[in-house]
């Protein structure tokens, strides 16, 4: 048990290393501090993890993984204009937050949403699938995915602090639309 957490976790790590997931864990990170993004983060890997080894293999067989892919992309790059578009100062950006939505659910849905379909939740998958074992296989992957994304908090938190906010908004909203085309581009290569 305690190899199938081991390798779990060494696996999910190293595929999260650099992935979309994390450069946007680095972005949420400098917009709204490490503190809200790594509790957001780590709801969303538990629930991430969770539909990997209970239902992903389920939901593979009822939808093509590239359509979930396409919505990931879409995702992305919706988010990416949005961001753009939303430069408001920071007096009227507390009160619509507010209004809106929460960070915490903010991060949480988009991490969520940005992962369905991902290496690392397709990996968890198989990785399950592998060893005919789910407890052992989503702590190690949930422990793996999260210790990754910690990194990425770090860093965007410490680039939050050395950024000026607008600029910050604009590198992060052209990173997420670069990952959405670049997400579309490969689907459609390949």
């Amino acid at each position: 048990m305690v190899n199938i957490i081991l390798s779990s976790f060494a696996v999910i790590f190293l595929a999260e290393m650099g992935d979309k997931t994390q450069l946007m864990t680095m972005s949420f990170s400098a917009k709204y501090g490490i503190s809200t993004t790594l509790k957001a983060i780590f709801i969303a890997i538990l629930i991430n993890s969770f539909i990997a080894v209970a239902v992903a293999s389920f939901i593979f067989s009822m939808f093509h993984g590239n359509i979930i892919q396409v919505i990931s992309c879409i995702v992305f790059i919706g988010f990416g204009v949005w961001n753009l578009i939303n430069q408001k100062d920071k007096d009227e950006k507390k009160k619509e937050e507010k209004v809106i939505l929460n960070p915490l659910v903010t991060i949480a849905a988009f991490f969520i949403i940005s992962e369905a379909g991902d290496k690392t939740q397709i990996a968890t998958m198989l990785l399950s699938i592998q060893t005919n074992t789910a407890v052992p296989v989503f702590i190690g992957a949930s422990a793996g995915l999260f210790a990754a994304n910690i990194i990425g908090a770090l860093v965007g938190g410490y680039l939050g602090k050395k950024m000026p906010e607008k600029m910050i908004k604009i590198v992060s909203a052209i990173v997420f639309i670069l990952i959405g085309i670049a997400g579309l581009i490969k689907i459609y290569i390949a």
